[in-house]
């Protein structure tokens, strides 16, 4: 299938390289001009700007926008809007806050184009992985790309089926769903995307209880020397607890197990915000992940005001002097 794929960085250019590896024709264009004459040499149609893209496609074209959410994105699908006719299709596989896949959806069936979402898990790995997609669209515009999703999914792999009723979508069983009309798809990518902040920060605080297991703050009797490099590796088999984040974690550990070279301030993609709102908005308990989210912002500063006021209040009341960084206390 011919596609046009729109920004190369980490994730865009590993997806054309998918693509092409199972035989799909690309049309590549990114700001960078070397992003783009690297896939060229590699077999990929290079187009030299938006316009340029949308005249080497065939009708009914289609295109998978792969930028930042936000501006960059918004302006793309813009002028894409100007480029396409009638039967087109834009895709928007980044992390887009899925309110806005509703509104340039609606603005752009005026012009008879379709537009399509999809939450794509997968990172740097996706080359060699797959790519878990999550998709939300007409359903006549997804199932016409089924090749390209299907290409990009990871497939069934060596993961023991799941026992399904009779009928279930098989798409789910390798690695890509139709989750709903337009923005559902970056609707279930942005709770996947809360829930993995959860998950990341049950693994770091757990770790970071056991390296504190020998602080001299304890009874002697009571300290242990851990190996955490093992631990993470002897969880990664048979315990309840394994998974790719795990698997990660080990990885980590056994490349540097002090972590020196990471310095512990932890960004925020958006969508564990988005996440927290949407439980706002129908008023579900999120106890974790909104400390997930707010463990994230903590992260960046060596101490907050509201820290600095505990220390206050606790002085206040008690008399208690502030001990050492790191040190414990009630």
């Amino acid at each position: 299938m011919q596609l046009g794929v729109i920004g190369l960085g980490r994730m865009g250019g590993n997806i054309v390289r998918r693509l092409m590896q199972d035989g799909h024709d690309c049309v590549v264009w990114d700001r960078d001009a070397a992003a783009v004459k690297a896939l060229a040499d590699d077999g990929a149609t290079g187009a030299a700007d938006l316009a340029d893209l949308a005249a080497r496609l065939r009708a009914p074209r289609a295109v998978w926008i792969m930028l930042p959410a936000g501006d960059p994105t918004e302006e793309t699908v813009r002028q894409l809007a100007g480029l396409f006719g009638s039967g087109d299709t834009v895709i928007d596989g980044g992390n887009t806050f899925y309110k806005d896949d509703i509104r340039r959806a609606q603005a752009l069936k005026a012009n008879g184009l379709h537009y399509v979402d999809v939450g794509t898990s997968g990172g740097v790995w996706g080359l060699s992985r797959g790519y878990c997609m999550m998709i939300g669209g007409e359903k006549s515009a997804v199932d016409r790309l089924d090749p390209v999703f299907r290409t990009l999914a990871p497939g069934a792999g060596a993961i023991a089926r799941t026992r399904r009723p009779d009928g279930a979508d098989p798409r789910a069983e390798l690695g890509y769903i139709h989750a709903g009309p337009v923005g559902a798809g970056h609707f279930v990518k942005m709770i996947h995307n809360g829930i993995e902040y959860g998950l990341m920060q049950a693994y770091a605080e757990g770790f970071d209880i056991l390296r504190n297991k020998s602080s001299a703050s304890l009874p002697v009797d009571q300290r242990y020397e851990l190996d955490l490099m093992d631990i993470a590796e002897v969880w990664r088999r048979g315990s309840v607890v394994s998974s790719w984040l795990l698997d990660l974690t080990a990885s980590a550990l056994a490349g540097d197990a002090t972590l020196e070279n990471y310095t512990g301030a932890v960004a925020d993609s958006g969508e564990g915000r988005w996440t927290i709102e949407a439980a706002i908005e129908e008023a579900v308990p999120a106890e974790v992940l909104s400390a997930a989210l707010y463990a994230r912002f903590r992260s960046r500063q060596e101490h907050t005001f509201g820290e600095k006021l505990l220390s206050a209040m606790r002085f206040g009341f008690g008399g208690h002097v502030e001990g050492p960084l790191g040190g414990g206390g009630g």
